[in-house]
């Protein structure tokens, strides 16, 4: 059975953390499979919307495997974390706008795959937090930066140092979610979302994402730059054009991703 899944459909890429028995937590095998399909679609220019997501109902992703870091010696340990860093670094860095399904606990670095998401979205009465603190060591996949820039350094700081599980409707209340729904209805809220955003130019999308991800750490006038740069990218495309006939024309535009 694969431990990560992947399918496409509608320029949507699904992707399934798929170890529901250990609460869909993160072994070596996990991160060396899931970091494979986030390289695969980031060149897939037919990948327009990312949903992630955990199999069973219980867990969007407990966090590491414990019962494999037992048995690591520390050298072994180091490259775990430095692999489950890049692998969240890398989903960050997609280009495509990428969406958290989290339909059960949510915690370390389950959490933090949330985290490197643009979008989060939880079932009712779930829990997640960043729990590290509790089991001697610290967040180590992105967790101690991403936090503070979404919900602020001293909301972030209380929740790292108290390794407080939050309950859904806390979350969303912090600000970490975009919503909370039930489960019946958790993918298919993603779904709207990614539908939402799928039928805009691909790569006016993807520009508009590089804009404010990467604009949100300098200062304004250097994020005005990189607006600037990014706004050259869509000058000469196809569908900046086919955007201007459809307009002229009165229908909607087909955009290609040219």
């Amino acid at each position: 059975m694969a431990v990560v899944t992947y399918e496409m459909k509608n320029h949507v890429a699904y992707v399934m953390l798929n170890r529901p028995d250990v609460l869909n937590c993160f072994n070596y095998e996990t991160l060396s499979v899931l970091q494979g399909i986030v390289d695969d679609i980031y060149s897939d220019r037919e990948v327009r919307a990312v949903i992630f997501m955990g199999a069973g109902e219980r867990a969007f992703s407990a966090g590491a495997d414990l019962k494999e870091r037992r048995t690591l010696s520390e050298s072994e340990v180091r490259r775990n974390v430095k692999k489950i860093r890049e692998v969240f670094s890398s989903v960050e860095s997609l280009p495509q706008p990428t969406i958290a399904a989290l339909n059960g606990f949510a915690f370390g670095g389950g959490f933090e795959l949330a985290l490197a998401c643009d979008f989060r979205f939880a079932v009712e009465g779930t829990k997640m937090g960043l729990t590290e603190t509790s089991l001697g060591i610290i967040p180590g996949a992105g967790g101690t930066q991403r936090l503070p820039r979404l919900i602020g350094t001293a909301k972030a700081m209380e929740l790292v140092l108290t390794a407080r599980k939050l309950s859904s409707v806390e979350a969303y209340d912090y600000g970490i979610l975009n919503g909370v729904t039930t489960r019946e209805n958790l993918l298919g809220t993603c779904e709207e979302l990614a539908r939402e955003i799928c039928q805009n130019a691909p790569i006016a999308v993807q520009q508009a994402k590089f804009s404010v991800r990467e604009g949100m750490n300098v200062d304004r006038h250097t994020g005005m730059a990189i607006e600037s740069k990014a706004y050259e990218v869509t000058i000469p495309t196809e569908d900046r054009l086919e955007a201007l006939d459809a307009f002229a024309e009165k229908r909607k535009p087909v955009f290609k991703g040219k």
